[in-house]
């Protein structure tokens, strides 16, 4: 028997109900007793759809789509293919006429010859409706009655809140002193933690508590569960829990007790006739939960704001409301008292604290230009010679510094120099080397000391000076040079700042303009449209490896620049396409900055890069740096650039106009800290007081979060025990690169060594790839920055000449990769194709997604 006909009996029998149920409710609304014809004439067309709206509704929610799909095709219906809203329409429209229950015959059948049962059933449907209506009345009156009670509980809670306190206050106190009597204390551990066995550490001293809530916060050595977000989670009970509880079941009791005595004897005789029943305490507990649950509340934020000494002070003194009351406001006024002494106190040292902030770190941020100093400001574009003009001007002087911000550009100025004839060192904090005679030196901008004076000063790329992490060492540098003439260089949005930052100086602005137009092509770039001059930017060193190795393929000679590079290798790769050894540069956006080559076009291979948090589009700016790199004076006459996709959106970003630098960042100088160790030693103080200081309008603070990460290494430690202020920040402040683990180790294990005044741990060196030389190449440039810091300068020249074997061995496998690379997946490592778009393989991806849904 299918479905449809096991219902069939089903859907009768509920149309039958549902018929008796309307005769019911007809029947109850006349006054006087209805004959069964005139209900028939009245309900007629009602009682006729009954059978369809419950047989209908009935049979399509029941019976399965096969079966329906069936039914129709007996009845020649075509249901392949048809979609299910289809099928449900064409089955409901055809059980209209499938087997109709007759509705009025079977009402005849059961009453038109039985006036007995008629009559009977219109006595019962109107005994049921009055005594529907006087339920409705009572729990009106009820209803009004409990409204009364809760308005007048309110009112009555509101007026004797003392009173009702008075009584929790006492109580408490007395179960307060037996639990610090007789209570175990036991070591404190976080709550959850209830894998850790409780240690027991003898009892309670009532003195180790000011306020009561400092008790509270004892854990009692029960186990009790709270529940959040919808599930239970167990942890160690404290003494708040315990003490919530002991209120709240105190006020349930005393507060309807006293409110019950407070009632007139008219409310609690309309209770008994409303309800049958006298009002009583556990009626009225009931009654007002809310109102009780918010007075108990209230008398326990009371009491957390006790002190504990108070409390305890009442064992003994049996409970007496005036007495009592008189105990409270002295212990309250006394109470104001304590806490507007703490309050003042408080705010004296704020006060205090604020002082020495200003005194101590606010004053190094106010500029204090050299007054005999002249400032040269070059502003301009990428690529206009800015750069060129103020070297010139250092180069004729008698004594000159350049401060880079890449060890790159340091080294290369150094070099350009000396080929020119102008002796000139190189300091770079990893990196030093000594002409003989030489008064000029190359630098990079974070070995920049004030004492130092040189006649002219050049430094590089001072939009750096809004970097966050970086920012305050151009401040440092541009406000404190000391030298007869500082040239500063940088692009058109540090203009405005720099121009208020030196506003009482002595200065000269030139600005720059290309003569070299840019023009972006207007079809879209493909790896076969590659040409010689061209420099291909992306923004992973994977990428950089990929798109050279499919260039070489293709049959082009590739130089290769990205972040990681070592210096000395980025050198020998910008040499090989400057002397046409190579004909195409594949670079990451490090070619942005102070790189000079002679580039016929700048292709953009992404428009996005990820930003260590991020990916997102580049902006107006980094386009603008980057394809400023296009056309070299006296080679080209046009500077080209070219996108893959999105041509418009960025050639309008590459024409937009710069959002000028509204902020520069500033960070701890040796003078702040001379003036901090007047009063105190602690270098978690400074980094404390750092977070306090409130820095200059036009300002921001560098967040020194690496150097905080370093320092809890060793906080509290010998280490920390055995360095200045000035020296152990310097170890903090050493620069390197502190997201790697490894290096991140040899800094501490070094810093360990020079405390104990022991050998100096040599860094590891591995050499089985790419990653490991270039990781070995930060480890030993690491080493470096302590040997040239210790002035180990024997030793330095050693381990420079290890690097220098790094070097060549990253050339070398630059050489192999570019010959070998094999696209691979970064999970499984499976080759991939060389046009795939991803960096997993289809099966790793199909594995992600099953995890993914198993787990959903």
């Amino acid at each position: 028997m299918g479905k449809l006909e096991s219902i069939y009996p089903i859907a009768i029998e509920n149309t039958k109900e549902k018929i008796i149920q309307d005769i019911d409710f007809y029947l109850e609304n006349q006054e006087t007793m209805p004959s069964y014809s005139a209900y028939i004439s009245d309900r007629t067309t009602f009682i006729e759809q009954i059978w369809i709206n419950v047989w209908i509704n009935k049979a399509s929610n029941d019976v399965p789509r096969k079966e329906k799909k069936a039914f129709l095709s007996e009845r020649g219906f075509v249901t392949e293919g048809s979609d299910h809203k289809l099928i449900n329409s064409m089955f409901r429209n055809e059980l209209k006429k499938y087997r109709p229950f007759d509705g009025l015959t079977w009402i005849k059948k059961t009453f038109a010859d039985n006036q007995e049962d008629w009559l009977k059933r219109y006595k019962n449907a109107r005994e049921k409706f009055f005594r529907r209506q006087e339920e409705q009345r009572l729990a009106k009156q009820r209803w009004k009655i409990r409204a009364r009670l809760q308005e007048e509980a309110n009112s009555f809670f509101e007026n004797n809140s003392l009173l009702l306190y008075l009584h929790v206050r006492y109580y408490i106190a007395g179960i307060l002193a037996k639990d610090l009597k007789n209570k175990p204390k036991f070591q404190y551990v976080d709550p959850y933690l209830l894998e850790e066995q409780l240690v027991e550490e003898g009892g309670f001293q009532a003195a180790e508590y000011l306020m009561v809530t400092d008790f509270f916060e004892e854990l009692t050595g029960d186990i009790h569960s709270l529940i959040g977000w919808g599930r239970n989670r167990y942890e160690y009970e404290n003494y708040y829990y315990r003490y919530e509880r002991l209120v709240s079941d105190f006020i349930m009791k005393l507060a309807p007790d006293k409110y019950l005595n407070h009632l007139s004897a008219a409310l609690h005789q309309d209770f008994l006739e409303s309800y049958g029943e006298r009002l009583t305490v556990d009626a009225l507990q009931g009654i007002l939960s809310d109102e009780l649950a918010e007075l108990s509340q209230s008398c326990f934020d009371e009491l957390q704001e006790e002190y504990l000494s108070d409390l305890l002070k009442l064992e003994g003194i049996p409970f007496n409301e005036i007495l009592h009351e008189e105990i409270f406001e002295i212990d309250v006024e006394n109470r104001e008292r304590r806490k507007a002494e703490v309050l003042a106190e408080e705010a004296r040292k704020r006060a205090e604290e604020q002082r020495m902030i200003d005194d101590i770190i606010g004053k190094a941020y106010t500029p204090s230009l050299g007054k005999k100093v002249r400032y040269v400001l070059h502003i301009g574009e990428t690529n206009t010679g800015k750069t060129h003009k103020a070297l010139e001007k250092m180069k004729q002087a008698e004594s000159g510094m350049y401060l880079a911000p890449l060890r790159l550009l340091a080294l290369e100025v150094f070099d350009k120099l000396n080929a020119d004839g102008v002796p000139c060192s190189l300091k770079t904090g990893e990196e030093e080397k000594a002409i003989e005679g030489a008064n000029h030196v190359s630098s990079t901008v974070e070995m920049f000391h004030e004492k130092d004076y040189h006649e002219v000063i050049v430094i590089d790329e001072a939009q750096m000076i809004a970097d966050k992490d970086r920012g305050f060492s151009w401040f440092r540098a541009i406000t404190q040079a000391n030298a007869k003439e500082v040239h500063i260089i940088g692009s058109n949005n540090i203009k405005k700042m720099l121009l208020n930052l030196l506003n009482e100086a002595d200065l000269e602005l030139h600005e720059y303009r290309r003569e070299i137009p840019l023009e972006v092509e207007q079809r879209e770039f493909g790896l076969k449209y590659t040409k010689k001059g061209d420099a291909l930017i992306c923004f992973s060193r994977r990428q950089v490896l990929e798109t050279a190795s499919r260039l070489k393929e293709s049959g082009h000679n590739v130089s290769m620049i990205y972040g990681s590079m070592p210096p000395e290798n980025r050198k020998r790769q910008i040499e090989l396409f400057n002397r046409g050894e190579t004909s195409v540069v594949v670079a990451t956006d490090a070619i942005g900055m102070g790189l000079n080559l002679p580039i016929r076009r700048i292709v953009f291979l992404e428009n996005e890069k990820f930003d260590g948090t991020r990916r997102r589009r580049l902006t107006s700016q980094e386009i603008k740096q980057i394809a400023g790199r296009a056309g070299r004076k006296g080679i080209y006459d046009t500077g080209k650039v070219a996108f893959t996709a999105e041509i418009k959106i960025m050639n309008k970003l590459l024409e937009q106009v710069d959002e000028p630098v509204q902020t520069f960042t500033i960070a701890p100088t040796s003078a702040v800290f001379e003036r901090f160790q007047k009063y105190y030693r602690n270098l978690g103080t400074f980094f404390e007081m750092w977070e306090r200081f409130e820095p200059p309008k036009g300002t921001k603070k560098a967040s020194l979060s690496e150097e905080r990460e370093l320092y809890e290494l060793i906080r509290d430690t010998e280490i920390e025990a055995r360095f200045s202020l000035m020296d152990l920040y310097g170890f903090l402040h050493i620069p390197f690169s502190a997201k790697e683990p490894s290096l991140i180790r040899q800094w501490l294990e070094t810093v360990e060594a020079i405390a104990e005044n022991s050998d100096l741990p040599e860094p590891i060196i591995k050499t089985r790839n790419l990653e490991e030389l270039e990781l070995s190449y930060k480890a030993i440039g690491l080493h470096l920055l302590f040997l040239y810091r210790m002035g180990k300068r024997t030793e330095a020249v050693y381990w420079e000449r290890i690097r220098e074997e790094i070097s060549d061995g990253v050339h070398d496998q630059l050489k192999d990769e570019m010959l070998n690379y094999q696209k691979k997946c970064k999970r499984c490592g499976k080759r991939l194709p060389d046009d795939s778009r991803f960096q997993i393989c289809d099966a790793c991806y199909h594995r992600g997604i099953r995890k993914t849904h198993r787990f959903n």
